[in-house]
C-alpha cells in the first residue's frame, strides 16, 4: 500500500494447472466489432453487474449492507477461523477445467466441482457427490461467482475456474492480510460518505450505516493504478470538457495520431498552444515530442471520455470519478481499464445522492441540465467524505466470504491472487 504521509494520516483517522480445457460437444459458443457501433449500441443502456444481482440466498450481501460496516472486522475474523480449519484438513480439490460446463451437463469434472463448492460452504455437504450439474450445483456456482465479484450466470468458464482453483491456504493468507487493512478502517468514517473498493471495482454511498446506492466501477490498470484516497467530494461538473492528461498524451494520443491522423477531429479533441491559440493537427510533428507542449481538450458530448458528469475532490494524484460513453465495460469481470480515475456506472444515482442537500439540484434539474448539454458546475453544500481503499478479501455481515483479484499485487500472494495467467 502507499506509505506516504497522506496514507498514514488516513490510517490514523480511520482507526487503517491448470489442465487444458475440455471442450464439451453439447456446448456451442457463437460470437460474432467496430468500436463506434459498440459505443452507440451501449451508450443508451448501461449494462453491468453488482453484488445485488446474485441469487436470493443468505450468501449474497443485501443492498443495505456496506462492505465497511461495524461488523466487518468481526465477520472476517470468523471467516479466518473457518478457513484455518479448511486449510488444516487439506483444503479443497483442484477442479479440472471443462469449458462451458453448466446446468444439465454430466461430466467427470462435476465430481471435483461438487466437493470444492461443499467445502467452501456454497453447496450443501449432503450434495457433495455426483457427476451431474443439477439445479443445486447451478445455485452453488452462482453463489461462488457472486462472492468473487464475477458476472453471475452459473456457467463454468476460465475466470470461474481460475478463482476456484486458488488454494485454500492462499485464501487464508489473503484474509489475514486484509484483516489488518480492515482494522485500520474500523473507526468512524462519518454519517454520510462514499467508498470505492479498488480491487472490487465497486462504489458504495453510505448513509446511516447502510449502502443506499451501489455502483459497478472501472478502475486503474495495473500499470496505471488508482491510488488510495482520503478526501472529500466538493463539486460536480455537468457536460464537462476533458483536458487530456500529459501522461495520456504521451502514452496514448501520440501513438494514436501516428496511426490515425484524423483521430483528434473524429473525437472532437482540440489542440491549444501555451497562449491559448487553437492549432490544427497537421501543424504538429506527431513523430516527435512536440505534442507534449500543447493542451488537448475534448468537447462535451457523446464522445467525451468523461461522459456527462465529472465528480471532483482534492487529490495530489489529479484523479477524479466520472461517467463514460463506454458503458459496455461495466459488464466485464475484469474492470481495470482506466489511467487511474474511476468510472461510475449509473452515475446519476450517485450524483442525485451527493446533491440531495444542495438546492436547486433536484433529480429533475440534474436530468434537465445533462440533457441540455449545458456546461454547469454544482458545489456540494456539505463536502462528502470519500475513501478509495484496497481490500481484496473480507466477510460480509451475513457471513459470505468475499474475494477479489489482487490486481495490483499488493497482497504478496503471487500469480494465484493476481491477474489471469
Amino acid at each position: 500500500m502507499n506509505d506516504g504521509l497522506d496514507r498514514r494520516a488516513f490510517l490514523r483517522r480511520l482507526g487503517a494447472g491448470a489442465a487444458g480445457a475440455t471442450v464439451l460437444a453439447r456446448q456451442a459458443i457463437a460470437a460474432d466489432d467496430p468500436l463506434k457501433a459498440l459505443i452507440e449500441r451501449t451508450r443508451r443502456d448501461e449494462i453491468g453487474h453488482s453484488l445485488d444481482n446474485g441469487p436470493p440466498t443468505g450468501s449474497v450481501p443485501a443492498a443495505s449492507q456496506p462492505m465497511l460496516s461495524g461488523s466487518t472486522v468481526w465477520t472476517t475474523e470468523q471467516a479466518i477461523m473457518r478457513y484455518e480449519a479448511i486449510a488444516t484438513r487439506g483444503g479443497w480439490p483442484f477442479v479440472p477445467p471443462a469449458e462451458g460446463l453448466q446446468a444439465g451437463h454430466r461430466h467427470q469434472s462435476v465430481m471435483a466441482l461438487r466437493r470444492r463448492l461443499a467445502i467452501a460452504g456454497d453447496l450443501d455437504a449432503r450434495a457433495a457427490n455426483g457427476d451431474v450439474f443439477d439445479a443445486d450445483v447451478d445455485a452453488a456456482v452462482r453463489r461462488f461467482q457472486t462472492r468473487h465479484g464475477m458476472n453471475v450466470d452459473g456457467v463454468m468458464r476460465e475466470q470461474t475456474y481460475r478463482m476456484m482453483n486458488v488454494p485454500a491456504v492462499m485464501r487464508l493468507s489473503q484474509l489475514k492480510i486484509n484483516l489488518v487493512r480492515l482494522r485500520s478502517m474500523s473507526g468512524n468514517l462519518g454519517q454520510r460518505f462514499v467508498v470505492c473498493n479498488i480491487p472490487a471495482a465497486q462504489i458504495e454511498a453510505i448513509e446511516g450505516g447502510a449502502a443506499v446506492t451501489r455502483h459497478t466501477a472501472v478502475v486503474g490498470k495495473p500499470d496505471r493504478p488508482s491510488p488510495d484516497i482520503n478526501s472529500k467530494i466538493v463539486e460536480i461538473n455537468f457536460n464537462p470538457f476533458w483536458t487530456v492528461p500529459a501522461s495520456i498524451v504521451r502514452r496514448d494520443l501520440i501513438p494514436k495520431m501516428q496511426a490515425e491522423p484524423d483521430y483528434l477531429s473524429k473525437n472532437r479533441i482540440r489542440i491549444y498552444d501555451p497562449r491559448g491559440n487553437e492549432l490544427t493537427p497537421a501543424a504538429i510533428n506527431w513523430f516527435s515530442t512536440e505534442a507534449t507542449s500543447y493542451m488537448f481538450k475534448q468537447d462535451p458530448g457523446d464522445l467525451n471520455s468523461l461522459g456527462s458528469v465529472r465528480i471532483n475532490f482534492p487529490s495530489k494524484d489529479g484523479v477524479y470519478m466520472h461517467d463514460t460513453p463506454l458503458k459496455n465495460l461495466f459488464g466485464e469481470d475484469m474492470r481495470f481499464h482506466s489511467s487511474g480515475c474511476v468510472r461510475v456506472q449509473n452515475v446519476r444515482d450517485l450524483v442525485n445522492w451527493l446533491l440531495a442537500e444542495t438546492p436547486p439540484w433536484s433529480p429533475h434539474e440534474i436530468d434537465r441540465v445533462i440533457h441540455s448539454g449545458e456546461r454547469r458546475d454544482a458545489r456540494v453544500a456539505r463536502a462528502v467524505p470519500l475513501y478509495w481503499v484496497y481490500v481484496t478479501a473480507w466477510a460480509s455481515p451475513d457471513g459470505a466470504v468475499q474475494f477479489r483479484d489482487d490486481i495490483y499485487n499488493r497482497d504478496g500472494l503471487g500469480a494465484y491472487a493476481a491477474t489471469p495467467r
